[in-house]
């Protein structure tokens, strides 16, 4: 997963620093007053986001089933956890019942 984001971050770099180019050279529009720096920024968001998606289809893939398999693994230690304290709280009861038939 931090590969996956790593990557994606350099991609927005990337972007970011050609945007900042163009802006700065006249090639692209410049944004109004001081909003120029957010101008930049968005431009950057909306053009890395359809690269990523693209570029980084695999990596996106390996990353989903690494966390599908960590949701699995929590899963099953919380139906363990859970079933070992079904069998406690019987057993407890169990020794519960003989002592009161006992006395």
């Amino acid at each position: 997963m931090l590969r996956y984001t790593l990557m994606r971050l350099g991609i927005f770099v990337g972007c970011l620093v050609v945007v900042w180019g163009l802006v700065y050279s006249g090639l692209a529009p410049r944004g109004l007053g001081v909003s120029n720096g957010m101008w930049i920024i968005l431009l950057a968001l909306v053009i890395s986001a359809p690269i990523s998606f693209v570029v980084l289809g695999k990596e996106r893939d390996r990353a989903s089933i690494r966390i599908a398999q960590k949701v699995d693994r929590v899963k099953a230690n919380l139906e363990a956890n859970r079933s070992q304290e079904d069998d406690a709280v019987d057993e407890a009861a169990r020794a519960q019942e003989q002592a009161s038939r006992s006395s």
